[in-house]
């Protein structure tokens, strides 16, 4: 049987293919009640992102850039919701 690679969808921006690229490495998740972006703070994850980045950027775009779209993306979001109340 003919195996194919899985495609991703074709994204519009770069940060919306980092979103996706760092929820298919399970790195970050979606909050269930407000729907921000979170980091996992999962190491084992970001590392596979940083792989998928440098292995299979976007087109056009350097794997250096694209595994510097991740960093700047994590960098930009927290651990926590900020419209969840803090956990005691």
């Amino acid at each position: 049987m003919l195996m194919t690679k899985e495609r991703r969808p074709a994204i519009r921006t770069m940060r919306g293919w980092a979103i996706s690229v760092l929820q298919e490495a399970g790195a970050i998740g979606e909050c269930g009640a407000h729907g921000w972006m979170q980091d996992r703070a999962d190491p084992h994850a970001r590392e596979r992102a940083l792989d998928i980045a440098r292995q299979d950027p976007p087109p056009g775009v350097s794997s250096d850039e694209a595994a510097a779209e991740l960093r700047d993306f994590l960098d930009s979001i927290g651990v926590t919701c900020p419209e969840c109340p803090p956990e005691d």
